[in-house]
């Protein structure tokens, strides 16, 4: 027997245990989900409120109960930096709550992050034996993330993880989005001397400058930020490499291995007539001036623009907060304009609910031709066309089609276009023999995430060009195991 029919039928073996598992713990299989408590949409429309409350330790302990503890736990493998979830979720069910954020900190530098902003229903909860093999609804593992997480920061009790001595070796990390804290805080459990550059005035990246308080508080972010600072972790803001310095400046200061984390921060927009109206922006632009630079307060040096009827283009989670974060400046009316059905939305299903009960409106199956402005040069109406669904394109999702004749006006004095974004092209650009893709991606190994210049390593949504903050996480982990093995190798020649 070869060694995959051995690990195929150990599997199936596992399965059996489970089900068998399952059928004695019925009161366990039986509970139903704990549903988060969140705060009145009412209340939270108008006001930056975090939306959803968090578990109290009883529902907590309830919802960890249901976990049958597999004897084939693939909701680790669904999981992008490998949490123990199981050991996780058991100290939870014991009351161990500060042993359980010990567990997730094992392999995640950011939990109480994570359990609020991470798609788990397309990760560890899709992989979670309730969904594979009940058919009913997996452990809310996100959840209990977030719970034990933030137990321990309300705790005071704050466990740094254990960092080996000091090997003497300088690494740089470009970026202190979730794909560099996660690789800095792998390597600072190595005995590396890391330093993040960052180009922006605060540490955080996309964390702080793109996801709104009411969905990640920024004090939340800084606590963890703070672990890494305990680590060792150094950090240096308004640092632009490849203007403040190169990267060779760098080499020359000692830094003997790179990490690219740069994200993706170059907007796209549609090329349609009107883009250059006044009122039409992209989201980057929007919420990096609300959620870092505080334009949602009154006479601060960098204001946004407060419409009263504003549409957001695109179906995204950066989408959703767009539009959710115009209700909290004041608008009257709100819209999200997407091209697709619901159904096709790329945004968590969360996000669309919450959404929805703020009062903003869905223009699905409809897309944008044209902005149309007033004398003054400000945008005042968009031209709008229906579109159907046609066959699937290569994303699996049915493409949409214009419907001929279909075109209509609709009133809007801001428009905030959220359809995707493209990599930061200053690095790239000062390192004419690093090979990028046509899209301004950085070309790595899919296996070590090393480029083509071999200190340099790369992970996030400049590989990606856009995905999640865990999947950033895990390149960020899985670059910094294939950097310490570089790295050990270099130093034995």
């Amino acid at each position: 027997m070869n060694n995959s029919e051995y690990l195929k039928q150990e599997r199936a073996a596992a399965w059996r245990d489970d089900l068998r598992k399952a059928k004695k713990n019925k009161e366990r299989t039986s509970l139903a989900r704990v549903k988060m408590p969140e705060a009145p949409p009412i209340e939270r429309a108008r006001s930056y409120v975090e939306v959803n409350s968090g578990l109290t330790p009883e529902q907590a302990i309830n919802e960890a109960s249901r976990c049958i503890d597999c004897a084939n736990p693939t909701c680790i493998s669904g999981c992008p930096v490998e949490i123990n979830i199981p050991k996780f979720v058991k100290n939870i069910e014991r009351g161990e709550f500060l042993e359980a954020a010990k567990v997730l900190k094992e392999t995640n530098a950011l939990p109480a992050v994570c359990g609020r902003v991470c798609p788990q229903e397309k990760q560890c909860e899709a992989s979670c034996f309730y969904q594979l093999k009940l058919n009913t609804e997996p452990v809310a593992i996100g959840y209990l993330e977030r719970f034990a997480a933030d137990f321990e920061q309300q705790s005071g009790k704050i466990s740094i993880p254990e960092v080996a001595p000091s090997n003497g070796i300088k690494v740089a990390v470009i970026g202190s989005g979730p794909a560099g804290l996660a690789f800095a805080g792998d390597m600072a459990k190595l005995g590396y001397d890391v330093v993040i550059l960052e180009a922006l005035h605060e540490i955080g990246g996309v964390l702080k400058y793109g996801i709104p308080e009411f969905r990640l508080p920024n004090s939340i972010v800084d606590v963890e930020i703070e672990s890494l600072r305990k680590m060792g972790v150094k950090f240096e803001t308004n640092f632009i490499v490849g203007k403040t310095a190169t990267i060779d400046d760098l080499r020359e200061e000692g830094f003997k291995g790179f990490f690219v984390g740069s994200g993706a921060g170059l907007p796209r927009f549609m090329n349609i007539p009107g883009e250059n109206l006044v009122g039409v922006l992209s989201s980057n632009e929007y919420l990096t001036r609300i959620n870092l630079m505080g334009a949602s307060s009154q006479g601060m040096d960098t204001p946004v623009v407060r419409g009263k009827k504003v549409a957001v283009i695109g179906g995204g989670n950066t989408a959703m907060d767009s539009v959710r974060t115009a209700l909290r400046l004041g608008a009257e009316k709100v819209s999200i304009i997407y091209r697709r059905s619901l159904e096709e939305m790329p945004a968590r299903v969360e996000e669309v609910k919450h959404a929805q009960e703020e009062g903003v409106e869905f223009l699905t199956l409809n897309n944008p031709v044209e902005y149309i402005g007033d004398d003054k040069g400000k945008v005042k109406q968009i031209r709008v066309q229906r579109m159907e669904l046609g066959e699937p394109d290569s994303s699996g999702r049915r493409s949409p089609v214009a419907v001929d004749g279909s075109e209509y006006i609709i009133d809007a004095d801001t428009v905030v276009v959220s359809v995707g974004v493209s990599p930061n092209p200053i690095l790239p650009q000062s390192l004419p023999q690093l090979k990028v893709s046509r899209w301004g991606t950085i070309e790595v190994d899919p296996d070590t995430l090393q480029s083509s210049i071999p200190d340099i390593f790369a992970g996030g949504d400049i590989v990606r060009g856009g995905a999640t903050v865990i999947l950033a996480m895990g390149d960020g982990r899985k670059a910094a195991a294939s950097m310490h093995q570089y790295l050990t190798n270099q130093t034995k020649k």
